[in-house]
């Protein structure tokens, strides 16, 4: 089996979150010469290979084969691997079963490695990710298997295959803010404590605002107003409440602390509550580590191209491998269809990136 054959294969496999379609039992079989061991736990399937070839650095490649659910406005069934003019379309193509097939197969193929090469999978990525690659890393942990650098195979080029490495991602924090008036008759707004009109002098500048100027990783820390709701959906009533959501995709140089002061700051003297909620802390690995250097390179010599330091983007799990302290990069295809009908992704993309990953587990030492 080829690296385009086994991208078929996992494409027809469905697997929408938590199931794995079958796919670890497969691998399981296609890579025997590695050990393999399956943490499921809660409903969600893990998978955790591993080969030692000798004493060396451990070099894992790290992602997820469960996938959202199809949704409709499709033009072929997105279940089956459909081959039109240089493209496979199906569901997961580019997100991310491309990147799967293209580091199962490199590791398949290799005959010799100095350490040990594994592969990390789960089927909650796209859900809560509560058992998946958190309790993998966990386990690996423990048991002394914690690798020396990963790979998340997740799509992250822009324009063209080669053009992006993810270094890094911003962290999420959620909030929700709260202002509570007095609720009266429109008639009589001088007997009203009217939290909209509170508020609308100094929405302006809380909404976009940006936290921080950012650096060479990151964007600005941006505040995005998600949500505001208030009164009882009637003309004649000021409101008693007004309810603000909002989130800050943030980078290394804003916390908690700096949103809370900065809300702080603009409603000053207003009786409201703020709750924050950090759903995923940034990170960044340096361009200058063996992992990062070695992909560029691979990149350069397949692509042509010099890849971008990226940290943009939402969240992935390469955040829980960050917290282990472990040198953690992304690379991938195009990222221009996930999530999308009609996802896919070019024939020559999956085989440049299986090329990749067999030249990084060639020169990583």
């Amino acid at each position: 089996m080829n690296v385009i054959e086994l991208f078929k294969k996992l494409l027809e496999s469905p697997s929408v979150t938590p199931e794995d379609g079958g796919i670890f039992e497969f691998l399981a079989e296609y890579l025997s010469e590695f050990q393999i061991i399956r943490l499921d736990h809660e409903g969600v399937k893990n998978l955790f290979a591993y080969r030692c070839f000798g004493v060396g650095k451990h070099l894992c490649f790290a992602g997820h084969v469960d996938v959202v659910p199809a949704g409709e406005g499709w033009n072929s069934d997105p279940f089956i691997a459909t081959e039109k003019e240089g493209y496979i379309y199906a569901r997961g193509a580019q997100d991310m079963k491309s990147g799967v097939a293209a580091f199962v197969q490199a590791l398949k193929e290799a005959k010799e490695y100095e350490g040990t090469l594994s592969i990390l999978l789960t089927s909650d990525e796209e859900g809560p990710a509560k058992y998946g690659t958190v309790e993998v890393l966990a386990y690996l942990k423990e048991h002394d298997l914690l690798p020396d650098a990963v790979v998340v195979a997740e799509p992250t080029c822009e324009e063209h295959f080669g053009d992006a490495i993810k270094v890094g991602r911003r962290g999420s924090i959620n909030g929700v803010i709260e202002i509570l008036g007095k609720q009266g008759h429109a008639a009589y707004p001088e007997k009203a404590i009217n939290p909209v009109h509170q508020i609308a002098p100094v929405l302006s500048t809380i909404a976009g605002a940006f936290l921080d100027e950012g650096d060479e990783y990151f964007a600005p820390s941006q505040l995005v107003i998600t949500d505001i709701r208030a009164g009882i959906e009637t003309t004649n009533v000021s409101p008693g409440k007004l309810r603000m959501m909002f989130n800050v995709r943030n980078s290394t140089r804003t916390d908690q602390e700096k949103i809370a002061s900065f809300i702080d700051s603009q409603l000053e003297g207003l009786d409201y509550t703020l709750n924050l909620d950090q759903t995923a802390y940034p990170f960044v690995t340096d361009a200058n580590t063996t992992i990062v250097r070695t992909l560029s390179d691979a990149i350069q010599e397949v692509c042509n191209l010099t890849p971008k330091n990226s940290t943009a983007g939402g969240t992935s799990d390469a955040r829980f491998v960050a917290a282990y302290g472990i040198d953690v990069i992304e690379f991938g295809v195009i990222n221009d269809t996930i999530h999308a009908p009609n996802e896919r992704t070019s024939i020559d993309e999956v085989k440049n990136l299986y090329t990749v990953f067999t030249k990084l587990i060639n020169n990583f030492r």
